[in-house]
Formats: structure tokens, C-alpha cells, sequence
């Protein structure tokens, strides 16, 4: 994070923030919100309408969170990540309601990548830094940095930028020049 100072965090007043829970400053927790115990939430977020953070879970700086968005155990989101409204993220490969054998399969969403609104992200996935997910796509397996994937199964359409601009629909080799920053 930047060495601006920050004000502290907003919590509003009917969002649930566990004791044990990590919110950094500037970050603003909206209506309904619920962040459990030893949850980290970094500085300058925006944790939209019901957003669920669950035990465990880290969420980095400048992350914004949009409404209706469960982030289980297990989920990593990095520095400057986008989920848009409605996004899934699971965490079990084989659920069932009695599972005694159960374990958490972790996913990772790195630095600066966008999920659209609706979309599924299947667990055991990295999706790469500066990525981005197209609305309503079902991510299966690893997205490369700066990768466009859409549809379901998702699939590589094309290359964006660090601003999210499209620069190549060909689908094959990442062009040059995005490097990671």
C-alpha cells in the first residue's frame, strides 16, 4: 500500500465483523457484510452488500468486492483484485453434506485480475495477475497473467493490458510487452 494515510475503516452498522478479524484501514464494509475470525481484509478495500469473507480467508489491498460475493476458505485474493457482483468462488472438489474426510482446496487469485459479475470459479485454480474473467464464465482450470477467458468452460478469447484494454484477440502466445509489473 501506498504511504498515504488512511483513515480508519467504515463498518456499517449491520455488517458483521467477528472479533479476530483484520480490516486495514480505509476500507469500507457495507450493508449486510459479514467478515469472520481471523479473516484479513487489507487497506483501501471496498466490501460490497453481503459480501461473506470467510475464517481464514486473505483479501489484499485495494481489493474491491461487489455485492452477493462468498469468498470461502481457501480463496486468496491479492492486491487490486475485481469480483463483480454475484461471483462464485468454491473450495470443495467432491461436496457432499457428510464428508468426515473433507479438505479445503485452495484457490488463488493474483494481483490486479478482474472476475465479472456471475462468474463460477471452480477450485484448485490460479488465475494470473492482470487477467481477466469474462461475466457468466465457469473457470476450470489456471488462467495466465493478462489471459481474457470467457464461457463455460472458460476459454482463452484473447490478451488484455494492466488497464483491462483489449490488445489481442489471438488467443495463442502472450503478446509482447506485458510484463508484470
Amino acid at each position: 500500500m501506498a504511504d498515504t494515510a488512511l483513515s480508519p475503516a467504515f463498518v456499517h452498522p449491520t455488517a458483521d465483523v467477528e472479533e479476530g478479524a483484520y480490516v486495514g484501514d480505509g476500507t469500507k464494509v457495507w450493508h449486510l457484510a459479514h467478515i469472520r475470525s481471523s479473516a484479513r481484509v487489507g487497506a483501501g478495500c471496498v466490501i460490497g452488500r453481503n459480501v461473506y469473507v470467510d475464517a481464514g480467508v486473505t483479501v489484499g489491498d485495494l481489493v474491491k468486492i461487489q455485492n452477493n460475493v462468498s469468498v470461502y476458505q481457501g480463496v486468496t485474493l491479492e492486491d487490486e483484485v475485481f469480483v463483480g457482483p454475484c461471483v462464485v468462488f468454491t473450495n470443495d472438489l467432491r461436496p457432499r453434506a457428510q464428508n468426515p474426510d473433507w479438505t479445503v482446496t485452495p484457490t488463488l487469485v493474483r494481483r490486479g485480475a478482474s472476475i465479472g459479475a456471475n462468474a463460477t470459479l471452480v477450485c484448485g485454480i490460479e488465475v494470473g495477475a492482470y487477467a481477466m474473467v469474462a461475466a457468466g464464465s465457469v473457470v476450470t482450470r489456471d488462467v495466465p497473467p493478462y489471459q481474457l477467458v470467457a464461457g463455460n468452460p472458460a476459454r482463452p478469447l484473447g490478451w488484455v493490458d494492466a488497464r483491462g484494454e483489449v490488445i489481442s484477440r489471438d488467443p495463442g502466445t502472450r503478446p509482447a510487452g506485458l510484463d508484470l509489473a
